[in-house]
């Protein structure tokens, strides 16, 4: 927008709020808008969201329609700063960012940050020299009374800003006298350092500046008595005597040196704030650069291909399989590597999870699902059932070249879902069982690496530790490798703790290891908490005590990886501290990184480490550590779909009680990318919760993860953890949270044409929700049974439905809820036919979007106005509403929807005979498409076809 009439605005924070544009002062309007102006104001550029904002105005008992007053103080801010603002046009100074708002710090001033700035100065002055100067710069720091911020806001925020504010302005005080006192202006002090010890009577470092300038003004009398007065009123007011600081004045004064005032504490610094264009998926997980011998095994696998570069001429199954630690697993992802170049279709890669002592197999229907959607299936096109799903997989794979590992499956049964029922596909299967029944039954033919043979031991260690080191003690390596059992796992960590202690000679670590009585005999037995314990141990044993806890508390974590954040949750440490520790659990072989930031155990290392955890932590210590990890999953999942659908008022988080710190995501693009990839997690974290008496995380990580499933399409796994919350919430006896597991259970069985059970569960949320007294829950519902209604054919009882969502909504003063339904009625009635009815609820709802500065819903209504004026032939007005939802999607930065409106764009554009802007908007959202890996590039694909095609023109459906 053009910004250059507009005027700057300048803000004062110290006392009471007040804000001038131009010459004019600006009414802030009530306590509470002033309080999400502090807000704002005080993240300085940062993006704040709405679930934040009502945080920080009422804490943690806000009222109901919070969210909608929320949203309404930033309209009327924005109006208030803006008032020349063309309707319809973003807001160029109050921004809506993600599921919340920012202030942008280019056309504002305030006191505070004329404040922060001559402090900054005045630092930067002392330090070169120029305490004079710098005395001039904090004497030019505005005049902030007391150092009162705020006066007059409500809420917890303005209460620790407050106090924040003022700490800061008498830190800066201090810092001022003390350089004067430095300078030698001892008398001009006192009777402002008196004034301040009279304000502030238990500021012990007002107190030894005040002893100074005493004593330097030749008052040492009254330097005794002053200290002697903030000794008895330190003892009555706290019960304390002086620090060491003042009691250090004193004695100066007594021993007749006082040197110049050492500067008091500084004042705190502000707070800094698919591969696109694949051809193909990419799972394999990175190739071990230390990856030795194994010669004879790789020849093995190699004879599975035919000579050449061509493909397999018939079905190929490899099996690799044997005891665990003999390193299959890398095995496998090296030679997969090797040979990847011949399967140009791409690589798929899962870890079944077969052993895994703390969590269970991948079903696979989870795995089919998965790699469906990989290979370029919408996930709202996969089918249900287990039969279906592998049906449709082998049909995709039968026209390609693709290479599968199946890593750690548990037996025959588990893998028989993912083989391809024609040739040209290679799939590489580990497991420590045999699986003799894919051998006899599907052709698999095995590969069983064993030990390594003392030569390969050798030169595994050769190329960990340095061949000159090696060479240097043969005896000492002979007896590391007996005692490791020849297995590489247990060379591998042993190596490890060598390579990081470059001094120690390999005869002690050879001893260290006899003194453990290290033999894995037993590694090959059925108990893998016995395997390989002495060898774990002694590695472990070497970590710091800090990395040993973090090893321990790893194990409480679902799987099936682990991500630095949630490592910090279960550490309940500073990030930086818990990213060292992780480096060196990495460093001693006990967990892998498989990509950045995202680590995983071998199945044996967990065993181990969650017996340690059982034996070693109290059940006080695993369950803090568990609520920590819950915490953080269902703040960061909530935040995620809020910024997702910012619209939609989240449902309220009870407050936080570990500190637990969630991610925040500054738009959708990094919300999406955040859920797409926990996924599993994220499902695996509600059944752990839940199984573990954690029921209030279970059901609300389930309701908060419901926008984010529901809009890409995994309503299978709604089904799954919307039952699972159900469970959870009728053993808390809870109503809420019963309500809102039936609510996502309707929703997904809708979305599966499950019209019985989606009405059934919904019909019962609706009559929890009204048990409640909750109006918000009530509109959800209802908009939940409208959709139902519309997928079944029943458009005139969806229309009731959506009269009551609308109805709740406005009497609870909830205008974004209001248009949203406005926009939903507009679409019932284009499926209707009555098109011109849809233009006028969509009218309605622009307006509600326009006062509130919704840019998704105004994108949002936009595209259904274009879809009504399309289907009434007004095909040029229609371009121009597709335009205006395409420039506000990319402004937000949802370019998953932008690319949908483009497709739009090009049918309408299409319509008017302009094949080559209809090739132009298809293009656009072609390349927005592949750059998010989305599936839906094959439909835009199709359409390009299309158009190229002879044929007559015809108006297509939009």
């Amino acid at each position: 927008m053009e910004e250059s009439g507009v005027q700057a605005l300048r803000f004062s924070l110290f006392g009471s709020p007040r804000a001038w544009q131009g010459p004019v002062e600006v009414a802030l309007g009530p306590p509470q808008q002033r309080a999400v102006l502090a807000m704002l104001l005080l993240s300085r550029g940062r993006a704040i969201g709405v679930a934040d904002l009502v945080d920080g105005v009422w804490g943690a008992a806000p009222p109901r329609g919070a969210v909608a007053m929320v949203r309404t103080y930033v309209a009327r801010l924005r109006k208030l700063f803006e008032p020349e603002r063309p309707p319809g046009l973003p807001s160029g100074l109050l921004v809506s960012i993600g599921d919340g708002y920012a202030l942008r710090t280019d056309r504002i001033s305030s006191d505070l940050a004329e404040f922060e700035e001559a402090v900054l100065e005045a630092e930067r002055r002392r330090a070169e020299g120029d305490s004079a100067g710098a005395v001039r710069s904090l004497r030019a720091v505005p005049a902030a009374g007391d150092g009162a911020a705020l006066v007059g806001v409500p809420g917890p925020y303005a209460e620790s800003a407050r106090t924040g504010l003022a700490e800061r302005w008498l830190n800066a005080l201090e810092l001022r006298l003390s350089i004067e006192l430095e300078l030698g202006c001892h008398e001009a002090a006192v009777p402002e350092l008196l004034a301040l010890r009279a304000a502030h009577p238990l500021r012990e470092a007002v107190s030894a500046l005040l002893l100074t300038a005493l004593y330097r003004s030749g008052r040492r009398a009254e330097a005794l008595e002053a200290y002697a007065h903030t000794c008895q009123v330190l003892a009555d007011e706290l019960g304390i005597e002086p620090g060491p600081s003042l009691r250090a004045a004193h004695a100066r004064i007594l021993g007749g040196d006082v040197p110049a005032a050492a500067s008091p504490a500084e004042p705190d610094a502000p707070s800094p704030g698919h591969r696109a264009g694949a051809t193909g998926p990419a799972q394999l997980p990175a190739d071990l650069p230390l990856f030795t011998g194994r010669r004879a095994e790789l020849g093995c696998l190699s004879a599975l291909l035919p000579e050449g570069d061509g493909p397999p001429g018939t079905a190929v199954i490899g099996v690799v399989d044997g005891m665990a630690g003999t390193g299959k697993t890398a095995l496998a992802v090296h030679w997969a590597h090797r040979i990847a170049h011949r399967f140009p279709d791409g690589s798929l890669y899962v870890n079944l999870r077969g052993y895994d002592p703390h969590g269970s197999p991948m079903p696979p229907d989870s795995v089919t699902e998965m790699f469906l959607v990989a290979l370029g299936v919408a996930p709202q096109a996969v089918p249900e059932g287990l039969d279906a799903q592998a049906a449709l997989y082998r049909s995709i794979l039968a026209d390609r070249r693709v290479l599968i590992v199946l890593d750690n499956a548990r037996d025959a049964g588990q893998v028989r879902p993912l083989l391809p029922g024609t040739p040209g596909s290679l799939v590489l299967v580990t497991s420590r069982s045999r699986l003799g029944g894919l051998v006899a039954q599907q052709g698999a033919r095995p590969v069983t690496p064993g030990l390594l043979s003392a030569e390969e031991s050798y030169e595994l260690l050769s190329r960990r530790l340095g061949r000159a080191r090696v060479d240097a003690e043969p005896e000492a390596v002979a007896a590391i490798t007996e005692s490791c059992a020849r297995l590489p796992l247990a060379l591998a960590i042993v190596a490890s703790r060598a390579a990081h202690h470059p001094g120690f000679r390999l005869a002690d670590v050879a001893q260290e290891l006899r003194y453990d009585h290290g033999s894995l005999d037993a590694f090959a037995g059925d108990d893998p908490g016995t395997d390989a314990r002495a060898v774990f141990s002694w590695s472990y044993q070497a970590l710091s005590p800090e990395a040993a806890g973090l090893f321990r508390a790893l194990a409480l974590h679902p799987g099936p990886d682990i991500t630095t954040a949630a490592a910090v949750a279960l550490a309940g440490a500073p990030p930086r501290g818990v990213r060292a520790l992780l480096t060196e659990l990495t460093r001693a072989s006990l967990l892998i990184e498989r990509a950045p930031g995202r680590f995983v155990f071998h199945d044996l290392l967990r065993a181990f480490s969650g017996e340690l955890a059982d034996t070693e932590d109290s059940e006080s210590v695993r369950g803090a550590a568990l609520l920590r990890m819950y915490d953080h999953v269902l703040r960061t999942a909530h935040h995620a779909s809020s910024v997702l659908d910012p619209s939609r008022g989240p449902i309220a988080l009870p407050p936080g009680t570990t500190g637990s710190e969630p991610l925040r995501f500054n738009d959708r693009a990094q919300a999406t990318a955040w859920l797409r990839t926990e996924r599993y997690v994220l499902s695996a974290m509600v059944e752990h919760a839940a199984a573990r008496g954690y029921d209030e995380h279970a059901w609300r990580t389930a309701a908060v993860l419901d926008v984010y499933f529901n809009r890409l399409g995994f309503w299978h796994d709604l089904v799954k953890i919307n039952g699972v919350a159900l469970e959870a919430a009728r053993r808390l006896d809870d109503p809420t949270g019963q309500a809102y597991s039936l609510s996502g259970l309707g929703v997904a069985h809708s979305q599966l044409d499950h019209a019985e059970p989606a009405a059934e569960c919904l019909e019962r949320a609706l009559d929890l929700f009204r048990g409640t007294g909750d109006p918000f829950g009530q509109a959800r519902v209802h908009r939940g049974l409208a959709y139902l209604c519309n997928r079944t054919d029943r458009r005139t009882t969806a229309l009731d439905h959506y009269a009551q969502a609308r109805a709740l909504f406005r009497d609870e003063s909830d205008r974004n809820g209001e248009a949203g339904v406005l926009n939903q009625v507009a679409w019932t009635y284009i499926l209707l036919g009555d098109h011109a009815q849809a233009l006028d609820c969509c009218r309605e709802a622009l307006v509600l979007y326009d006062e509130l500065g919704d840019l998704y819903g105004m994108a949002s209504t936009q595209d259904t106005t274009g879809y009504a004026l399309h289907h009434l032939g007004r095909y040029e007005d229609a371009i121009d509403r597709f335009q205006r939802s395409a420039r506000l999607f990319g402004v937000i930065g949802d370019h998953y929807l932008e690319a949908d409106v483009l497709q739009h764009l090009g049918a309408a554009h299409r319509a008017t005979g302009d094949r080559d802007a209809a090739r132009a908007a298809l293009r656009s959202a072609r390349a927005l498409l592949a750059e998010l890996g989305h599936p839906d590039v094959a439909e835009v694909d199709a359409g390009l076809r299309d158009l190229d095609a002879d044929g007559p023109e015809t108006p297509p459906d939009p």
